[in-house]
């Protein structure tokens, strides 16, 4: 029968020595010297004599305490210990917590972020922060079903995001196949994702000009700079973007303390803006320097060399020409959606390879992510040697269809 009140519990004042407050039951309540009270259940099982602990007051009431005994004692009616239940209903929160997805994607993220690039490590935690532990963060990884990361996916492609969406699945699948390495899940429940998300939209390519185009475009592009209504530094930085096939970011951001005229290189460095890098660290990126480029570099340094930017910005101290600058002298020039900086890589790869030149020192010259792992390592040598010859019989080739010579792509040797 109980025995004690709310009332009686809150005025329980403590003394010299630890006393007993009984509710029934075997339950009671224990009033500690310094204030602290808790309450206890003493019983008996397999022959000996145990406490059970039921909570703290007043974070634990007076009701809840009761509730707590009451089912303490439907255990041991069915020859359960209620001490080894509470242990073990311990233990499987521990596990599941430790189990979480957060938990074992941090672990993840931590286990491969020495090989990871700052920027990748950055945001493959931050999406993680943002579209996925909210929902599934605290769920145990092998209790974790196809349809809840579905929904994750579906949420994110209502933005269009479809780029971000495909990453975070990669990312999702990793770390369900790390969990499944380590022993904590049996299933990946992201592998089939991708046979029910929605396709992406076909993205279209950059504007280039053919082959046959390219005789005109260049001669309008030297008529433009005869001209003088161009900037040196923007009509340099455009020659060296044909020559070189580099990306517009890569040129805008060039540095003059990353070149050696002497040598005939250029170094872009791996932070460099608009690097790509798909396996691994993103390391420099290594560019042969044909002697019309080096001429270009050289005639401009009395202009710019003693600033940090190659290409400043004329308007803004420590800033960088305009990323349209490009396509401003192809508008202006008559090629407006026929013709854009980026398009100059694709020209050089098609051009090169119906040369004949291989395709693995092509995808080097351009610093390409590879979609094949095996592919990407073989492609991380640099050929840089090899890559020099190719740039200058591109430049070569340039020089020559703007002539007008009729030059036939020939197989390389």
């Amino acid at each position: 029968m109980n025995k004690l009140t709310d009332v009686a519990v809150k005025k329980s004042a403590p003394r010299i020595k630890a006393y007993k407050m009984s509710d029934g039951g075997g339950m009671y309540l224990e009033v500690m010297p310094n204030g602290s009270k808790y309450w206890r259940l003493k019983y008996r099982f397999g022959g000996k004599e145990k406490r059970l602990a039921l909570g703290v007051y007043p974070d634990v009431g007076l009701a809840d305490a009761r509730t707590r005994r009451d089912y303490a004692r439907k255990l041991l009616a069915n020859d359960a210990d209620p001490s080894e239940v509470k242990k073990q209903t311990k233990r499987a929160a521990q596990v599941a917590a430790t189990n979480s997805f957060e938990n074992i994607a941090r672990e993840f993220h931590k286990a491969r972020i020495s090989t990871w690039t700052e920027r990748h490590a950055k945001y493959w935690l931050l999406y993680m922060e943002r579209f996925v532990f909210p929902v599934i963060g605290d769920r145990q990884v092998d209790k974790i079903e196809p349809m809840e990361l579905l929904d994750i996916m579906r949420d994110i492609e209502k933005g269009k995001t479809y780029e971000t969406r495909d990453r975070l699945a990669q990312s999702i699948g990793a770390v369900f196949k790390y969990a499944m390495g380590s022993g904590r899940a049996k299933h990946n429940p992201a592998a089939a994702l991708s046979t029910v998300l929605t396709k992406r939209p076909t993205v279209a390519h950059y504007p280039c000009v053919s082959a046959v185009e390219l005789p005109n475009f260049l001669r309008a592009v030297s008529a433009y700079e005869t001209r003088g209504k161009v900037s040196p530094i923007a009509i340099s930085a455009f020659r060296l973007l044909m020559l070189t096939a580099t990306r517009t970011s890569e040129v805008r951001f060039a540095k003059w303390k990353d070149f050696d005229l002497d040598a005939g290189a250029w170094i872009v460095p791996a932070e460099q803006k608009g690097r790509k890098g798909k396996f691994g660290k993103r390391k420099d990126h290594a560019v042969p320097l044909c002697t019309q480029a080096v001429a270009i570099l050289r005639s401009l340094y009395p202009v710019t060399g003693q600033g940090e930017y190659v290409f400043p910005n004329r308007n803004s101290t420590g800033r960088v020409i305009s990323e349209n600058t490009a396509l401003k002298i192809i508008e202006t020039i008559g090629f407006k959606g026929k013709m854009t900086g980026h398009g100059f890589r694709s020209l050089a790869r098609s051009i090169l390879g119906d040369m004949g030149y291989r395709w693995e020192v092509l995808e080097a010259m351009l610093s390409h992510a590879i979609a094949n792992e095996t592919a990407a390592a073989y492609v991380r040598t640099s050929y840089f040697e090899e890559r020099r010859g190719i740039m200058q019989q591109w430049a070569d080739y340039l020089d020559k269809v703007e002539a007008g010579a009729e030059v036939i792509p020939l197989k390389a040797a």
